[in-house]
């Protein structure tokens, strides 16, 4: 007859049993899910080890990087601004596929592009977004308020509501200005010391692509067309045909002149801004550098690839754990004036030696 005591054993004996074929069982699903071939011995430490090596592995995820540009990936002059911030993380110590990945997007200054891809990058959650232009930042502006956003080469970032100041940004947003408000004034002073013969001046922006930027520059460029004896004109674009129109009115009588506003549409349409203002003999002043080795007549600007490569110290800052409501908001120094010799000559212009001589670069 079996004894209580034989019943209590055998009970004990079934669920040590039953116990080490479940233990079994688990270290063997471990070893496939993961391919490591676990020793017997240690199928009972196994379960216990795994999540410490899987919360090591999560600790060492790779930082993303969002880079919304607004500008087309085909355009040749684009590409040296990505150059350098790139160039500027390496420097810091961040190389892409290594220890950071850039996820890149590339809007070609149109709105519904921006804002399809501002919230395409917003939803993967990188840990940090370059954003270039003002209406790239303002769509990423809309859309989150905990991703920390780096901006470059945006004109008005407190009008723009982007940052509380410049000095104390006081959000999730901080970055690198390329021009500032009373450069209204000083292109129209250069573009009537190349063409004295300029009566009225029309300064160009889309209003949708730049909103504010207009007004942000106007005053300064109104009061110099005072002081020069020169009628202000707004003109506001946002087609080629509207670009078409205005160029033209401004060439149908000799005195014309136009500048340029930094705004992200007037670079990426700037080819057919040159060629009008060529053909319709009407002098043209240009916010970016780059837009003299296309044929424009001046420029005078913040050299941008300087600026991207300087926005990179700010994401290293932020991969690093630095808040953008700490960062200030920074502030070109030097601007570069470049001036087309060629094209001053096709449209019968004398360039002052003065000028020539304060220039940083002459194209030929």
């Amino acid at each position: 007859m079996e004894t209580a005591i034989h019943k209590l054993c055998r009970g004990a004996l079934g669920a040590a049993i039953a116990l080490a074929v479940f233990i079994a069982v688990g270290a063997v699903y471990v070893w496939e899910a993961h391919g490591a071939a676990i020793a017997a011995a240690d199928s009972v430490s196994a379960p216990a080890v795994w999540p410490i090596a899987a919360r090591a592995q999560q600790s060492a995820r790779i930082p993303r990087i969002g880079l919304l540009m607004g500008y087309a990936e085909s355009d040749p002059t684009a590409q040296p601004f990505v150059a350098a911030f790139v160039q500027g993380l390496q420097q810091l110590g961040w190389t892409d596929g290594r220890n950071i990945r850039i996820v890149y997007r590339w809007a070609v200054a149109d709105v519904n592009q921006i804002q399809k891809f501002a919230k395409e990058l917003v939803e993967i959650q990188p840990d940090v977004i370059l954003a270039n232009s003002t209406p790239v930042t303002a769509a990423l502006h809309q859309k989150t308020g905990s991703i920390p956003i780096v901006f470059a080469t945006v004109s008005d970032p407190v009008g723009a509501g982007f940052v509380t100041s410049l000095a104390q940004p006081g959000g999730n947003i901080t970055g690198y200005n390329n021009i500032e408000a009373s450069l209204g004034g000083k292109w129209l002073e250069l573009l009537k010391e190349m063409a004295p013969g300029v009566r009225r001046a029309a300064i160009m922006f889309n209003p949708d692509t730049a909103p504010g930027e207009g007004s942000y520059f106007l005053n300064s460029f109104e009061v110099a067309a005072r002081s020069l004896g020169v009628e202000p004109i707004t003109a506001a674009v946002r087609s080629d045909a509207d670009i078409e129109r205005a160029i033209t009115a401004l060439g149908r009588e000799s005195g014309g002149g136009l500048v340029v506003s930094a705004d992200v549409f007037m670079f990426v349409h700037r080819a057919s801004i040159i060629s009008l203002a060529t053909r319709n003999r009407v002098p043209a002043i240009f916010p970016n550098p780059v837009a003299t080795t296309d044929g424009g007549l001046l420029a005078y600007g913040a050299d941008n690839p300087d600026v991207f490569r300087y926005a990179a110290t700010y994401v290293d800052r932020v991969l690093r754990g630095a808040k953008p409501r700490d960062l200030p908001v920074q502030v070109p120094t030097k601007f570069r004036l470049i001036i087309n010799l060629k094209t001053a000559e096709t449209l019968g212009l004398t360039v002052p030696l003065t000028l020539q001589a304060r220039a940083d670069d002459v194209v030929e």
